[in-house]
């Protein structure tokens, strides 16, 4: 099963912000529901992501009450990619490999497109598994033919 099926979710869960916009305004962004920033250049291009614990860890570091670092310092570049012909038992393994929950789904530009979740992955696999099975038990039964 290919990543491109998953798109649609991806697409609700994707927030982004400019590489030169404020921490505190990736501070601002990263409500509740919202676990990962995905950060881009001016030309939309991604260029990394922002979670919660990355940005504690550079407002930890700000002196005084103004923290006027920018989103590109806090951000991680070496970013795990997810793209529409990406198999999802691949990205399953490469994210478990990374303790990753989620990661940025792009074109073929490096342009953001979602976010894809490890549940959504888990549960489209959980549901092709139990779909095979069905066919098998069915097959081997007989059900269906004549």
């Amino acid at each position: 099963m290919f990543a491109e099926r998953l798109l649609p979710a991806a697409r609700d869960r994707l927030t982004t912000i400019v590489d030169d916009a404020p921490l505190i305004e990736a501070a601002r962004l990263l409500r509740p529901g919202t676990d990962i920033l995905v950060v881009c250049s001016s030309a939309g291009l991604l260029r990394g992501v922002i979670t919660k614990t990355d940005v504690v860890a550079q407002i930890s570091q700000c002196q005084g009450s103004g923290c006027l670092a920018l989103a590109s310092v806090a951000m991680k570049q070496d970013v795990l990619l997810c793209r529409s012909g990406d198999l999802l038992e691949d990205l399953w393994n490469r994210m478990r490999e990374r303790s990753l929950k989620n990661i940025p789904f792009v074109d073929q530009d490096s342009r953001p497109l979602g976010v894809l979740n490890a549940r959504d992955i888990l549960q489209a696999l959980l549901k092709e598994s139990t779909t095979e099975e069905a066919m098998m038990r069915d097959y081997v039964m007989g059900v269906g033919y004549r």
